[in-house]
């Protein structure tokens, strides 16, 4: 069987990252056929021990961003086993890491030295604050940016304490702009023939996200505040009570509204004075809430999502997450993968002609250590020497 045309399947890329954001950058560029190869330290990646649940060697949280690449084991805190990494470098498009700034300058591979050496090679550091400025070169946490950034700020009850998303979302969008960060450099080196230095940082990333909030500030507004589920600028826009399931509703304009009022069967709040229009509506949003719940009092959240969101309605239950991953439009869209015993997440990024594929579960620690040296040339005897310093670790028995 042939394998698919994917859009990365020319570019190797080298993963020195650990934990979350470097793993999932370089796990959205295998899933489109980039060779990642990624290289642990001889402790492992410390997600492998994130659980339980476990699959084999490692938890369900490595799983969870390790799809698709080869993996191995080297000891770069030894000369040798630095040397070998540049010979990795040597066939290698893409090199992306998350070391603590200032880690490969100490080594001897920082990027200006990468660099010369080899002039093609996109580097992509992923770090928490940068490597300069009055935070730069301080270690970074996915809650600890949600803290500093003013995302814990705005998130939670108008009444209660700051709270931290539930998922580490700054950790994925990082990842994300890392991913969009190296497209960007391959696209121009593709034209200059040059590669360049790609950073991405928790901490911008965490600014980023802080929409609509900065631009509330920026032109004039109230200070953003808590505001639990209800938006800072729109209403209805939270969820409401039905009778079974809670339904999140997005009415962001006039018209949707009507509508909205039209299939409840209670009109007359389109001419109350009070919801005219999204500003009045704004002002008194809790009048808005209980004249709403009244109606919805009676209704099935479920079923009522249907209606409403088929009708042009923007709105949907609040849905568990085995009640998401059960529901067929999750499998329409091809967002769970099975490759053997491994599940996973599918890939949210549809191209229509070299799409995203799945052929390779997360490795096994340092499963391809061998197989990928071997394609360096390094002979059997050599690879025993390197076992002997601890640069590799053993092989594996079966």
């Amino acid at each position: 069987m042939s394998t698919p045309a994917t859009s990365l399947s020319d570019i190797r890329v080298i993963d020195l990252s650990r934990v979350l954001g470097g793993p999932y950058c370089t796990q959205v560029l295998a899933d489109h056929g980039a060779d990642v190869i990624k290289v642990e330290p001889p402790g492992g990646d410390e997600t492998r021990g994130w659980g339980p649940p476990f699959s084999g060697d490692a938890s369900s949280y490595f799983h969870g961003l390790n799809r698709g690449k080869r993996g191995m084991a080297l000891d770069l805190r030894q000369e040798v086993g630095r040397a070998l990494l540049l010979e990795l470098l040597e066939e290698a498009d893409v090199l992306v890491e998350n070391f603590k700034p200032g880690t490969l300058e100490k080594w001897g591979l920082g990027h200006e030295t990468l660099k010369a050496r080899f002039p093609r090679l996109i580097h992509c550091r992923i770090s928490g604050f940068g490597a300069d400025g009055p935070l730069g070169g301080l270690p970074g946490y996915d809650a600890v940016i949600q803290a500093m950034a003013g995302l814990m700020s705005v998130n939670g009850e108008a009444d209660g304490e700051p709270l931290r998303v539930g998922l580490p979302v700054v950790d994925i969008v990082t990842g994300l702009n890392a991913v969009i960060g190296i497209s960007l450099a391959l696209h121009e080196r593709a034209r200059s023939g040059e590669g360049q230095f790609v950073e991405a940082a928790l901490f911008d990333s965490g600014l980023s996200l802080m929409h609509p909030h900065f631009p509330n500030v920026f032109y004039g507004g109230p200070a953003p505040r808590r505001t639990g589920n209800a938006h800072p600028n729109i209403a209805p826009y939270e969820v409401y009570r039905t009778a079974t399931r809670p339904l999140f509703l997005t009415v962001g304009n006039n018209g949707q509204f009507a509508r909205l009022c039209e299939l409840l069967g209670c009109s007359e709040l389109m001419e109350d004075s009070r919801f005219v229009d999204n500003g009045a509506r704004l002002t008194h949003r809790e009048a808005l809430r209980e004249a709403l719940e009244a109606v919805l009092a009676t209704q099935d959240g479920m079923a009522l999502a249907e209606r409403l969101i088929r009708a042009g309605v923007p709105c949907g239950p609040v849905l568990e997450t085995r009640d998401v991953l059960a529901h067929p439009h999750t499998a329409h869209r091809e967002m769970i993968v099975e490759i053997g015993a491994y599940k996973g997440t599918g890939s949210p990024i549809k191209l229509g002609r070299t799409p995203a594929h799945y052929w390779r579960p997360p490795p096994r620690f340092a499963e391809h250590t061998e197989e990928v040296l071997a394609e360096l040339g390094l002979a059997p005897a050599r690879l025993a020497e390197l076992q002997a310093q601890g640069v590799i670790p053993p092989s594996r028995v079966e």
